[in-house]
């Protein structure tokens, strides 16, 4: 059996060597194995499927989780509602189901980070407790940086939680704002800052989103979906500046075996 992973480019790809390592422990090296497939664009896919008939699941990602959508046949309802996929199962008829494991890896790991963090404290002055968390939380306003597939399920995700959420492009738009538009005096309202872009990813690690980190201090969470490097300079610009951090890496593997249950475990 065959799965593997879409995108481009996939230097920064964690899911081979997850999956590969996960066969092995289960004892299917012999049977399965997981392929990355460096596709820019994707109408590559019906050929992919061509090469590849043992194929019977797919992680998507930058930049294929909205315009694979309308090469699917039906999509999970969360799926539809946040309007991106970066998991797709292949019916035994040979239908293409997507869903979005995105928004729930993201929330768990931001959770645990959360408490790790003691952010209550940080943020509130009060000792971790999860009524507390799950109150201030409802009262946290949270930037989130870019407005790509990503973006949309971190947004799912933090507004489940009843944060308030803006987003941060660089060009204007309905419901976002700008880089320019992020003022020292604006960054007090927002606690929890997340970078949904592939500012500072592996090779371009010297590169971070333009914030005044400055205005940065204890009572802010950063949170870099990007990990790789790790930390990245927003992280290590962030943390400089007092605030907690935390890194995507551990919401990979949330995805990760969230994805091998849609499969159906082989």
């Amino acid at each position: 059996m065959t799965y593997g992973l879409i995108g481009f480019p996939l230097s920064h790809s964690f899911s081979q060597g997850h999956f590969t390592e996960k066969f092995t422990k289960l004892g299917l090296a012999d049977t399965h194995q997981y392929l990355n497939f460096a596709i820019e664009d994707f109408k590559g896919f019906d050929d992919l499927r061509a090469q590849h008939p043992d194929l019977k699941g797919i992680n998507v990602t930058i930049p294929h989780k909205q315009n694979v959508i309308p090469y699917l046949d039906r999509l999970d309802p969360a799926a539809k509602n946040i309007g991106a996929v970066n998991c797709i199962r292949i019916e035994k008829d040979g239908t293409l189901t997507g869903y979005n494991t995105d928004y729930l890896a993201f929330q768990t790991d931001l959770l645990e980070f959360l408490r790790e963090y003691n952010w209550t404290e940080h943020a509130y002055g009060l000792p971790h407790d999860e009524d507390l968390l799950e109150t201030f939380l409802k009262e946290t306003n949270a930037l989130v940086l870019g407005t790509g597939g990503a973006s949309l399920a971190v947004h799912e995700a933090l507004q489940e939680l009843g944060v308030t959420t803006q987003a941060v492009s660089r060009s204007a738009g309905k419901n976002r704002i700008t880089y320019s538009d992020l003022s020292p005096a604006l960054i007090q309202d927002y606690h929890i800052i997340v970078n949904t872009t592939p500012l500072g990813m592996y090779p371009n690690a010297d590169a971070c989103p333009d914030l005044p980190y400055e205005a940065l201090g204890p009572a802010h969470f950063c949170y870099d979906l990007v990990y790789n490097p790790n930390p990245t300079l927003f992280l290590q610009k962030a943390a400089a500046a007092g605030a907690g951090t935390g890194a995507g890496i551990r919401m990979l593997v949330h995805q990760a075996e969230a994805g091998w249950r849609i499969w159906g475990e082989g």
